[in-house]
């Protein structure tokens, strides 16, 4: 074969070098080798151990691991034609090849001998944990099945594959398609000088006159916070909520609609061919969360609490735009922007006015002193490093030994052929083996803006925010002290405990500490004002519970979304949204908004009747940030117990073992409620 990059797996990825055409040979070579070699394993056991059954396979599935993880990275963060066909002609062969696994009736009952063996009860917690959670996955892969639903389950894992990927390039293409040039320069009044120069960059760069607007998030923001000229803000609103739908600037052209009805019917038929009454029983066998009633129920109690609040947000800025700006007709477009002149208002401070204050570098350097504080450990920059975009950097993590133990790329800035959003991904994971450690790398990304003329990258607080919250998913993988990758870091984790840490790290981004080392003044390093300081701090539960109902909103309408599904009725979708809206939301959107078309989390994501983990985490995040608040938000010992035990034991524990272990007692709701501003 001639060379392939992805078949080198010394060192980092080599990204420049990797291009479309080594895709598929590579995952084929891997396939077929990894079945001639699980074959052989199990055709020639005489007796499980975990050296002759399980190192052998954690080799093979990391090595593909490897060879995978780049490839669909650089799909979210450099997607073209020539790529995406190459991925999207691998992911119907690692669906039916993980669906065979999930079905070996070798490797199965080579598990179950070696879970009633002897050498079992000599083994450590964490490769208990690996074969107890292997034994779950192959019952949630049919491997009791009879031959034929057998064949239906692997059949329907490849149309999901396929469906979830369609969905996120309908998505992406739709948001690339959108654009709205703007040659009155009155038009602009309102928008941020930041905003307004990347406007007209982004046009200079398209060959146009005047300003160009898109819908990455971004550009979308600004303009719908802050643009004086309502025409202008409708039109972005209207484009963006209907996105790859049957509405919209684009109705039709890149409609989700059907793939969402194939998504969730094929979700629903997967969950009874495994003996579930729905997908959202399905969903809770690896989580935390004991049944669909104590979600709802979880749910709805929050809800209720919130509802008040949100009401008094929300006719508060009903007054305010009626009473100070004599608008009495507030439309969807209109909430984010008087709601931004009400926090100037109340508070006398904006997004705008604390951007020079989190310049990029700054930003950057306090994170990584912040998590030398709290744990120990240092990032240290690496040149000449490969990348697959010159704004990308990596760094180099250092323990408190100061030798080496992981790295991490951080791509920061929105750019064309991007996904949206921000998220954390495995590159590498730690893997001590016989040749050697394995050291754990991470991506980190985001959507943020780009530097701009003679100024860094400025970020608004809650990009500062949404940074520490992927760096924190970011520090569960590094700090993991688990050598088995399949229980390590954020693997084995369940999807309603993963966020933990990433929501624990976002309270640092609030505390004076913590600020004088992420803030200062991009021109004069000047740290924030006192008084700026003060206001910012008196605003952060401004509109809280309109903020919560928000997320309740998603969270209840994509958990009944899986929960209730009728095969005989369809997934019902805007029907049930209009519900859930009902019962908890302040806002009712136009009847053109297709929110649930965009909605990547639960239809290309991992958050199917799963996105209620981020409140179920917070509840976990904030209690264990009570723990810092009564001792110091910098307390050594705090933060090395929280590092020893919940960072480094990944998912080789029961999270609420873990959790009891940190706090001493089970989780309380309280801290939430405080910290969001609804106690």
């Amino acid at each position: 074969m001639p060379e392939n990059p992805l078949l080198e797996f010394e060192g980092l990825p080599p990204f420049s070098r990797i291009k479309p055409e080594h895709i598929e040979p590579a995952i084929d070579l891997l396939l077929k080798e990894n079945r001639q070699r699980i074959a052989s394993l199990v055709k020639g056991l005489r007796g499980p151990t975990w050296t002759n059954f399980i190192e052998p396979l954690l080799r093979w599935e990391d090595r593909l691991e490897r060879v995978w993880s780049p490839v669909s990275h650089l799909n979210s963060v450099a997607n073209s034609e020539a790529w995406r066909a190459a991925y999207n002609n691998c992911l119907p062969k690692l669906s039916l090849y993980a669906s065979e696994l999930g079905q070996h009736e070798g490797l199965y009952n080579a598990y179950r001998a070696l879970a009633e063996g002897a050498e079992y009860a000599t083994l450590n917690p964490a490769q208990r944990k690996l074969i107890d959670n292997a034994l779950r996955d192959f019952r949630l892969s049919g491997i009791e099945l009879a031959e034929k639903p057998r064949t239906r389950y692997r059949n329907i894992m490849q149309e999901l594959t396929a469906s979830a990927a369609r969905f996120e390039e309908n998505l992406l293409d739709a948001t690339n398609a959108w654009r709205r040039l703007v040659t009155n320069e009155a038009e602009l009044a309102g928008l941020p000088a930041t905003a307004v120069a990347q406007a007209r960059e982004r046009a200079e760069h398209a060959g146009e006159p005047g300003w160009l607007f898109t819908l990455e998030f971004p550009s979308y923001i600004a303009v719908i916070t802050h643009a004086d000229h309502r025409p202008l803000r409708e039109a972005t609103y209207e484009a963006y909520v209907t996105r790859a739908s049957d509405q919209g600037p684009h109705a039709g052209r890149w409609d989700n609609g059907p793939v969402m009805e194939r998504l969730l019917q094929l979700r629903h038929e997967l969950a009874q061919l495994l003996g579930f009454s729905s997908y959202a029983e399905r969903s809770l066998a690896t989580k935390m969360a004991a049944s669909p009633e104590q979600v709802l129920e979880f749910l709805t109690d929050l809800a209720e609490r919130s509802l008040p609040v949100a009401h008094r947000d929300f006719d508060e800025i009903v007054r305010y735009a009626r009473d100070t700006h004599r608008v009495t007709d507030l439309a969807a477009w209109d909430i984010a922007y008087y709601a931004e002149k009400l926090r100037k208002h109340k508070f006398d401070i904006s997004q705008e006015e604390l951007k020079p204050y989190f310049p990029e570098p700054r930003v950057v350097q306090g994170l990584f002193a912040v998590i030398e504080r709290l744990y120990g450990i240092r990032l240290v920059a690496i040149e000449d490093v490969d990348v697959w975009h010159d704004s990308v950097r990596y760094f180099e993590v250092r323990d408190i030994e100061d030798r080496p133990c992981g790295g991490v790329y951080v791509d920061l800035y929105a750019r064309p052929k991007k996904r949206g959003g921000a998220w954390m991904d495995e590159c590498v994971r730690r893997f001590r083996h016989a040749d050697g450690d394995q050291l754990p790398v991470a991506y980190v990304t985001c959507n943020f803006s780009q530097p701009g003329g003679d100024h860094p990258a400025l970020f608004s607080h809650e990009e500062v925010l949404t940074l520490f919250h992927e760096f924190g998913h970011a520090l569960h993988h590094l700090l993991t002290q688990i050598d088995f990758p399949p229980v390590g870091g954020i693997n084995g984790v369940p999807w309603d405990a993963v966020e933990l840490p990433s929501q624990l790290m976002e309270n640092w981004c609030w505390e004076e500490d913590a600020l004088a080392m992420i803030s200062g003044h991009y021109q004069t390093e000047q740290p924030l004002p006192p008084d700026l300081l003060k206001r910012m701090k008196a605003a952060r539960n401004f509109q809280s519970g309109m903020q919560m109902v928000r997320q309740l909103e998603f969270a209840i309408f994509d958990f009944r979304l899986h929960y209730e599904y009728d095969p005989a009725k369809g997934g019902r979708v805007y029907e049930l949204l209009d519900a859930v809206r009902r019962q908890v939301a302040v806002i009712q959107p136009p009847a053109y908004n297709r929110f649930p078309h965009s909605f990547a989390h639960i239809f290309a994501g991992g958050y199917a009747a799963g996105y209620y983990s981020y409140k179920w985490a917070e509840v976990l995040s904030s209690d264990v940030f009570s723990a810092f608040e009564e001792r110091g938000v910098f307390d050594a010992a705090t933060g090395r117990r929280f590092l020893a035990t919940v960072l480094e034991q990944g998912g080789s524990r029961d999270p609420l073992e873990l959790f009891v272990e940190f706090r001493g007692r089970e989780p309380q709701i309280d801290a939430l409620l405080r910290h969001s501003g609804i106690l």
